[in-house]
């Protein structure tokens, strides 16, 4: 490894998302956050709440800096309204979330209603405001030519992050699509890969190719075995 792990894991949104998560597991990935410092936990909107205040309870036993609490809206499809959309993300932040992951309506993009995608983020990061907001494009299932056609769309719209996948779809990050975002996506919007980082090789070359957030459930269970 030539990257710090430290490093690596300062990149890492620490994910549990299953339909089937517990408290018990949100929890324990709070704490492993806290412990090895990741950039947040990314995690089911109804446990929000009280995993903010949790890790501010945890943080300061631990005399650690609390983690950031990421959650999804429009999650997994996409398809929900802008209106539902925008309420997920107020309500979300209301509750305590720092950064939200939104999804993209993958259909209007095939449709190539362009705008309706600008205005369906534009409306959700006037709801974030300061907060940080990832665009979840789903590229698997996606045409190069409309990625691109996403980079643009996520260039204009005021978003903070363009992100590869949900995990829940046919497939997740693929070192073609983050390459492909670096050359289309201009400053300040940063780029997160997610779902099948599987190794520190993998994450060390998403960031090595301009991966600035990683979305992954494995990274600080590798680093807690070695």
């Amino acid at each position: 490894m030539e990257m710090e792990i430290k490093d690596i894991l300062a990149r890492v949104d620490h994910t549990l998302l299953s339909v089937d998560s517990t408290w018990d597991e949100i929890k324990a990935i709070c704490e492993d956050a806290i412990k090895y410092q990741t950039a947040s936990v990314c995690i089911p909107a109804a446990y929000v709440k009280r995993a903010a205040e949790y890790i501010k309870v945890e943080a300061n036993e631990q005399k650690l800096p609390p983690v950031k609490v990421c959650t999804v809206i429009g999650f997994p499809n996409g398809y929900a309204t802008t209106a539902a959309k925008c309420f997920e993300a107020e309500e979300a932040i209301m509750n305590g979330a720092d950064e939200i992951d939104m999804v993209i309506h993958v259909g209007a993009l095939k449709d190539k209603r362009y705008y309706d995608i600008l205005k369906d983020i534009k409306s959700v990061k006037t709801v974030c405001g300061d907060k940080v907001l990832k665009v979840i494009i789903e590229t698997c299932l996606l045409t190069d030519e409309e990625k691109i056609k996403m980079c643009e769309i996520v260039n204009e719209s005021g978003a903070d992050y363009i992100k590869t996948s949900t995990g829940f779809s046919k497939g997740g990050a693929t070192k073609e699509d983050v390459a492909l975002f670096a050359k289309y996506i201009k400053a300040p919007v940063k780029i997160k890969a997610a779902g099948g980082i599987s190794s520190l090789a993998d994450a060390e070359t998403f960031i090595r190719l301009g991966a600035d957030r990683l979305g992954t459930s494995r990274i600080v269970k590798i680093v807690k075995s070695l």
